[in-house]
């Protein structure tokens, strides 16, 4: 088997086995042999039917797997992986005098405010970090940053669906859901969909990580790093087989109920879900225990720290890895839940980046670099972004508003040029003059790298053929190794 023909399909619904079963074992043996429906690993790359049964991927992937590391609220980019010297040289002068200022959340607009942090080139490349990140800094030469980002949205929930579901209105699926929607998971044990929980649940709500349309199984499982990684994943019962008699039992009521309906995709979904709740009470517990990892690994990911939010964040990253590890398809990790709320500064910018960045700082770079010293980083997908960037300009006197006409993102791994720079801000870091990328550009740039032509994955849904990217979207060549 060659090292991309790992991706296995959704799981059928019963119809579907039925329907491939009809004809006789024969049968199914024949389709799987040539290139139909195959239960097991490898699948022929067609496009989506009108079922909504996809079996790609479309071409040869460069990524298995990604990580999304979100930065819940907006990290200031001219803060960040953006600096710009004027800033300093106009500091606390009228922004208004010197360019534009659009309208802002708050309408509190201050004077021109330098960034705190000193910047410092790093790497073979010489990219420019700020002190916010010294330990970032030092995987520059395998992170491709893109300053040019843009969103449609201005507040925090509609930004949050769109940067997480390609629209600002609630319903639509997330990325996850589309990307295993697509290509499955690798593990029959754990979902392929995994969510973990720092501690903040983003403005917009679980919202943000839902199947929408798209069969129920594809919602993301949300997990913490710890003990007890979801509630009741251990069984009540002291007796496997009786837990396995009550299992049976709300089995066949539901078998009973679709043979009374048909195929119902919540009935169907529940099924899947017990059955895969089942599994999990044995692979979940060892892959959340972290005694067999070494004490270098740990003190890498900084699991070691002084601070409690890094030590968690750590925790995390480290699951992450070990999810990695065992095929998991999309994994996302949400903020910890600092002292000086997410990285949402309309105030005390100093101290709220700051704590988020001690949070985060390590614990990401011990994760790109174990991957990297793993093998990983060749086949993973690493993606660190938040939902907008901030105004060069101060809320008041020591924030910052936010600002979706410019940010900055980055990603590193599978398929990435490394230590690359793709676009270019003003000179006071406010809105892109060369290179504008979207979040329909960043999805279409995602799904390429796992193999996928998002013009080619739909769901048909109300009468017409849905994507992530909706009619827009195109791949970002220039970062691609």
């Amino acid at each position: 088997m060659g090292k991309y023909d790992h991706f296995m399909q959704r799981p059928l619904s019963r119809r579907e086995i039925l329907g491939i079963c009809k004809g006789g074992f024969g049968a199914l043996a024949f389709t799987s042999l040539f290139g139909g429906l195959s239960l097991g690993c490898s699948r022929s790359a067609t496009t989506t039917s009108s079922s909504g049964l996809y079996v790609g991927p479309h071409y040869m992937p460069r990524a298995k797997n990604i990580i999304f590391l979100y930065m819940d609220g907006g990290v200031s980019q001219v803060d960040s992986f953006d600096p710009k010297p004027r800033l300093a040289k106009e500091h606390g002068e009228d922004p208004k005098q010197k360019f534009k200022v659009d309208a802002t959340q708050f309408d509190n607009v201050g004077k021109i405010l330098k960034s705190p942090w000193e910047f410092n080139q790093y790497g073979e490349c010489g990219m420019p970090v700020s002190e916010l990140f010294p330990h970032i800094a030092t995987c520059v030469d395998d992170i491709a940053l893109i300053r040019s980002m843009t969103s449609n949205f201005p507040e925090h929930t509609n930004a949050n669906y769109f940067l997480h579901t390609g629209s600002g209105i609630q319903g639509r699926p997330s990325m996850g859901s589309w990307m295993t929607y697509g290509l499955g998971s690798e593990n029959k044990n754990i979902p392929g969909y995994v969510v973990l929980d720092g501690g903040l649940i983003p403005p917009g709500g679980l919202d943000n990580f839902k199947n929408g349309f798209l069969p129920a199984s594809y919602q993301a499982s949300v997990l913490r790093a710890g003990a007890e990684p979801i509630a009741n994943i251990k069984p009540q019962e002291n007796i496997t087989a009786l837990q396995e008699k009550k299992l049976g039992f709300i089995k066949n009521i539901d078998n009973s109920l679709i043979g009374k309906m048909g195929q119902v995709d919540a009935v169907e979904s529940a099924i899947s879900n017990y059955e895969l709740a089942y599994q999990m009470q044995s692979s979940i517990p060892e892959l959340t225990e972290f005694s067999a990892e070494s004490k270098a690994t740990k003190k890498l990911y900084g699991m070691d720290s002084d601070d409690p939010h890094t030590r968690g964040y750590a925790a995390q990253c480290l699951l992450a890895r070990r999810l990695v590890e065992r095929g998991v398809r999309f994994i996302e990790l949400t903020c910890p839940k600092v002292e000086a709320d997410r990285w949402d500064q309309h105030s005390n910018l100093i101290e709220g980046h700051e704590r988020n960045a001690h949070a985060v700082d390590q614990p990401i770079a011990g994760l790109l670099k174990d991957l990297k010293s793993r093998g990983l980083l060749e086949e993973t997908l690493v993606v660190w972004t938040g939902e907008f960037g901030r105004t060069p300009f101060a809320q008041g006197t020591n924030g910052r508003d936010h600002n979706p006409s410019a940010f900055s993102m980055w990603m590193a791994g599978a398929g990435i040029k490394g230590g690359t720079i793709f676009g270019k801000t003003d000179e006071y870091g406010y809105r892109v003059i060369e290179n504008e990328v979207t979040i329909h550009d960043l999805h279409a740039t995602i799904m390429h790298l796992l193999g996928i032509d998002h013009e080619r994955l739909t769901f048909r849904f109300g009468g017409r053929d849905m994507r992530l990217t909706d009619v827009h979207g195109h791949v970002m060549k220039d970062v691609l190794a």
